[in-house]
């Protein structure tokens, strides 16, 4: 059995489609869904900011890889271009956390690092993952801590410019 936390991400086209589009795509692997946050863009490059969102996923068939695979065929249907590093993006997905079997997945792999390397530098992550599971852990060099302490030393400015929406996906994919 293999649970994971997939941080989805939409900056260019219908954005709110995009990250229902995950929502509806991973049908009843779905085990939660945090609210929609508007955020920055991270990295640098000039862009508009970016619709976020925390999907908690589950399947029995899965391993970390295989949410990989899944992501980027989400990734690749909704017209991802992988054209320029922390670029603008239809849609992203990425694997922060994983476990299998009751066992918190690491990886070096550089197609998929585990617990995913910048997690606990990114606001826009660690704040909707809390909305889903307050008392989540993640480990950083060989350091396990809850999400929220990870979140509570990042800069007041990064925690503030993740701003809460209207929107909300439900596990069903649709909006309230």
């Amino acid at each position: 059995m293999s649970r994971a936390v997939l941080s989805i991400g939409s900056n260019l086209g219908d954005r709110l489609a995009h990250l229902r589009s995950v929502v509806d795509g991973l049908g009843d692997r779905v085990v939660a869904v945090s609210p929609v946050y508007s955020t920055a863009p991270w990295g640098g490059v000039e862009q508009d900011d970016y619709l976020n969102a925390i999907v908690l996923v589950d399947d029995p068939e899965f391993g970390a890889h295989d949410w990989l695979r899944f992501g980027q065929q989400l990734e690749q249907a909704a017209g991802r271009v992988r054209e320029v590093r922390w670029g603008a993006r239809t849609l992203d997905v990425d694997v922060v956390w994983c476990a299998e079997d009751g066992a918190v997945c690491h990886s070096d792999d550089p197609e998929l690092t585990l617990p995913h390397p910048q997690a606990h530098n990114r606001a826009f992550v660690l704040i909707p993952w809390l909305d889903v599971e307050p008392d989540a852990e993640l480990e950083v060099d060989g350091t396990a801590r809850p999400v929220r302490d990870w979140l509570a030393e990042l800069d007041a400015a990064e925690r503030a410019g993740v701003l809460p929406t209207e929107f909300v996906l439900s596990a069903k994919g649709s909006v309230s």
